[in-house]
């Protein structure tokens, strides 16, 4: 075990060097653990008609059998520290976990990742953040939660007065805006770049997350998300109005692609490729995080956009979460992809 923790993280100090870029990023959210049951007839997905939506039905009392269990851990901040750690950056995570097997598990992937983390707090109360997660045979599922430790967080336990990092990677902090706060000050007075990918308690405060977003750099949300909190009915519209409130905004939109812009040229992308899905989970966690593995060494924002894609295509063909990340240094084809000045 120490031998290949050793091996991960000199691989990672060796990309940097032969790069030249000695990037850190923290990145700061949830983790989980998460159980996957799959490979069940009765998980088959049942249409509805009347709302032209579908659903898993399983019977009151019922037993279902299920031929595939996987277990692998999850959370939109772990994810995204192993996307960095997989690109060569140097990858600390930052969030909350209980005294259990559930924590030890996110522990122990983190670290044969190399990914710090001296900064993982732990809640006295509560448990780790699991997750049961049944897999339909198209890739949808259903996601039974406990969230526990990943929703109770406290000030105290999110400080980056001791740390240096040119980037702060935000994904949802359960709407806890006292948190959000404090990281996003102290982010900004020491130099740190923010990227931020609220999750829905964060959007259910349109207000209160308009105002945090002065600080950020880069906002990534879907257009639904994007809807709630500046005006516009396309991807593009969208995008453009949230130039007013942050650097760079992307707005993903599904299998109808993805919408980007620094306020200098505007991007508008495809599907990076058509593949099986196998599992969705993951997937905006390493879109985002794909993102900013790039952007944050100095490539373009199309180069980073297609590296983005690639990740979360990757990951939909695995069940798990960080299974399908990429690796530094793997190869990229084209992609549907239109970019012109603003």
């Amino acid at each position: 075990m120490g031998g290949e923790i050793l091996g991960a993280k000199a691989l990672m100090v060796y990309w940097s060097y032969m790069s030249g870029k000695n990037i850190k990023i923290v990145s700061v959210g949830a983790a989980v653990q998460d159980v996957f049951l799959s490979h069940s007839e009765e998980f088959e997905p049942v249409s509805d008609t009347s709302t032209h939506e579908q659903f898993m039905r399983l019977e009151l009392g019922g037993k279902a059998d299920v031929n595939n269990v996987t277990f692998a851990t999850g959370g939109g901040a772990t994810n995204a520290s192993v996307t960095f750690a997989r690109q060569g950056i140097h990858a600390i995570f930052m969030g909350t976990i209980g005294h259990d097997p559930a924590g030890q598990a996110v522990l122990d992937d983190l670290d044969r990742e190399g990914i710090g983390t001296s900064h993982v707090s732990y809640n006295e109360k509560y448990n780790t953040g699991y997750s049961v997660l049944l897999l339909a045979p198209t890739g949808e599922r259903t996601i039974l939660t406990y969230r526990g430790a990943s929703t109770h967080y406290h000030s105290k336990n999110f400080d980056l007065s001791q740390i240096d990092a040119d980037w702060l990677y935000v994904s949802s902090m359960a709407g806890c805006f006292e948190v959000l706060d404090k990281l996003f000050n102290q982010a900004k007075k020491k130099g740190m770049k923010i990227m931020f990918n609220p999750g829905k308690r964060e959007l259910a405060h349109p207000a209160k997350l308009r105002a945090l977003l002065e600080d950020v750099d880069v906002l990534s949300v879907n257009k639904e998300e994007m809807a709630q909190l500046v005006e516009g009915t396309s991807s593009e519209e969208l995008t453009v109005h949230a130039l007013s409130y942050v650097k760079i905004a992307i707005v993903s939109d599904g299998p109808n692609g993805v919408c980007a812009s620094d306020g200098k040229t505007i991007v508008k992308a495809g599907m990076y490729q058509d593949v099986k899905v196998i599992d969705r989970t993951g997937a905006g966690d390493a879109f985002g995080s794909g993102f900013l593995s790039q952007w944050a060494t100095g490539e373009s924002l199309v180069d980073s956009i297609v590296f983005a894609s690639a990740n979360s295509t990757s990951v939909v063909q695995h069940i798990g979460a960080k299974t399908g990340i990429l690796q530094h240094g793997v190869k990229l084809h084209s992609m549907p992809l239109h970019e012109q000045a603003l």
